[in-house]
C-alpha cells in the first residue's frame, strides 16, 4: 500500500493526478472528514488547496510530532510546496521531492532553512532512530549555534550523556526493558532474550534498543549478551525510570524503583505502548514496548 496520498479540491484534481503519478501516490477528493480518514492510513499527505482549509481540518487529529503524518500544502496556483506539519519528519523531504514538478519548496524549520542539518534529518539519512527524543530541541538549537558536536563511538564502550545529547541507534520498532539478578551469566541472558522474542513474534533486527537500570551497569553477563547480538544497551537513571507507570507491581521498590523491565521499555519506546508485560525467564525479566 502507498504511504502517500494527494487530497485535492475537485477543481484541482487534474494537477493532483499529475502529482500522484510523479510520486506514486493515491488520490482522494476533498470532503468534510477526509483528514480523519487519511491521518491513520498514510505517512505523507499532500493537500492541493488553501492552507487555511488544511490547518483547520487537521487540528483535531494532531497528537505528537513523532507519530503525526507529514503534511505538505501545494498552493492552488501550483507554485509552492509548503510543509505545514512534520517538517523534520518527512515533510521537508517531500516538499523537496515535489520540486521535480517545478514547485518551489518553502522550508520554515530553522535548521534546514539556514542550510543546516537537524538531528532528525541526520537520523533519517543514516537509517537510525532517536532514543531520547526530548533531547532534539536542545541539540537542534546547538546545531544552529554551531555548538553541537557529532561523535561516532563504535564500541564496546560506555557513554555518560546529559539530557541535551541525542542518542541515535539501530532503526527498529521495539524497545526491550530488561532486568536481571546479580551475577547472571551471558548464556542465561541470551536464552531469555531469545525466548521473549519468540514469544512476542519479534525478530531481533526489529529491536531498536535494550534498556535497564544504571544499577546493572556492572553486570558483565548482561552487557556481553547484548553486545553479542549486537545491539545497543542503555542504562537509565532512577528519575527516568520512576517517571514511568508500569502496569504490574515490582519488587524493585526495594531498590527505590517503580520497576525495571516495564518502565525501562516504556521510557525509550516510540509509542509508549507495552506489547508484552514483564515476564520472568529464569534470572532475567523482560518487557517489550513499541
Amino acid at each position: 500500500m502507498n504511504d502517500t496520498v494527494v487530497i485535492s479540491l475537485s477543481r484541482f484534481l487534474p494537477d493532483a493526478r499529475r502529482i500522484a503519478v510523479f510520486i506514486d501516490a493515491d488520490v482522494r477528493e476533498y470532503h468534510t472528514g477526509i483528514f480523519a480518514e487519511v491521518f491513520p492510513e498514510f505517512r505523507r499527505i499532500i493537500a492541493l488547496m488553501s492552507m487555511g482549509i488544511v490547518v483547520r481540518s487537521i487540528a483535531p487529529y494532531l497528537k505528537d510530532k513523532w507519530v503525526d503524518p507529514a503534511v505538505v500544502v501545494i498552493t492552488p496556483d501550483f507554485l509552492y510546496a509548503i510543509p505545514v506539519l512534520g517538517g523534520h519528519h518527512g515533510a521537508n523531504d517531500l516538499a523537496k521531492e515535489l520540486s521535480g514538478l517545478g514547485l518551489i519548496p518553502v522550508i520554515s524549520t530553522a535548521t534546514e532553512a539556514t542550510g543546516k542539518d537537524s538531528v532528525e534529518s541526520i537520523a533519517s539519512r543514516t537509517g537510525k532512530d532517536i532514543v531520547n527524543r526530548d533531547s532534539t530541541r536542545a541539540v537542534n538549537a546547538g546545531i544552529l549555534d554551531g555548538k553541537t558536536k557529532i561523535y561516532v563511538i563504535p564500541g564496546p564502550g560506555i557513554v555518560l550523556a546529559g539530557p541535551d545529547v541525542s542518542l541515535l541507534v539501530h532503526k527498529g520498532e521495539y524497545a526491550i526493558g530488561i532486568g536481571c539478578r546479580k551475577d547472571v551469566t551471558t548464556e542465561e541472558v541470551t536464552t531469555a532474550i531469545q525466548e521473549a522474542l519468540s514469544l512476542a513474534g519479534i525478530a531481533v533486527n526489529d529491536v531498536m534498543i535494550f534498556a535497564t537500570t544504571a544499577k546493572k551497569c556492572n553486570e558483565t553477563g548482561l552487557c556481553e549478551a547484548i553486545a553479542a547480538i549486537p545491539a545497543n544497551l542503555i542504562f537509565l537513571d532512577d528519575d527516568t525510570i520512576n517517571a514511568e507507570v508500569p502496569s504490574t507491581p515490582s519488587k524493585a521498590k526495594k531498590i527505590g524503583l517503580v520497576g525495571v523491565a516495564e518502565p525501562c521499555a516504556l521510557a525509550v519506546s516510540k509509542h509508549r505502548d507495552i506489547i508484552m508485560k514483564k515476564k520472568v525467564f529464569g534470572k532475567v525479566t523482560i518487557a517489550i514496548a513499541r
